[in-house]
């Protein structure tokens, strides 16, 4: 069993741990695109803004990657307007699809880096069909694909990784 199925016991939304936890990912989600923006199209590149709703996700369970897919861009919004207002509902769908598929691949199966891109392509491929109907630009709906391909690598394998280290705690 993973351990976002063993953590979700733990991390309840009656619980204080469950919003200290979130908090914590979400100033990662606050920091990390901070510094990719000071690369031109860093945010576009590198799709930070996921890489701390997936660790939360598998590392502490829906409850706590739920807080951290909302918040995330939402406050990162509000205070540096990034991502654009316009974009948050793609954003939104995209984070909320990859805590389902991180709590739907850590039921069924153990954690490895192959269930960590299943979360990924599974939010990716929702997020483009979403993108895609809203509207109805293949190019716009592929830009994670086209341009933040180093950013779902760096999910799938820096998360990974992430996760992993945080398992041993």
């Amino acid at each position: 069993m993973s351990t976002a199925v063993l953590a979700s016991d733990k991390y309840t939304f009656g619980n204080y741990r469950t919003y200290l936890a979130a908090a914590a990912f979400v100033c990662g989600n606050i920091l990390v695109p901070q510094l990719c923006h000071l690369i031109p199209n860093g945010g576009l590149i590198f799709l930070p803004i996921y890489f701390f709703t997936l660790v939360a996700a598998f590392k502490c369970g829906w409850k706590v990657g739920l807080l951290t897919a909302v918040l995330s861009p939402v406050v990162n919004c509000l205070l540096f307007g990034m991502p654009p207002v316009a974009t948050l509902p793609a954003i939104l769908v995209k984070s909320l699809t990859l805590v389902l598929a991180v709590a739907v691949v850590s039921r069924k199966m153990q954690f490895s880096i192959l269930s960590v891109a299943i979360a990924v392509l599974a939010y990716q491929i929702v997020g483009m069909t979403v993108e895609f109907f809203m509207d109805f630009n293949f190019l716009h709906a592929i830009q994670d694909i086209r341009i933040g391909w180093p950013g779902i690598l760096i999910q799938i394998v820096g998360g990974y990784f992430v996760i992993k280290a945080l398992q041993r705690k």
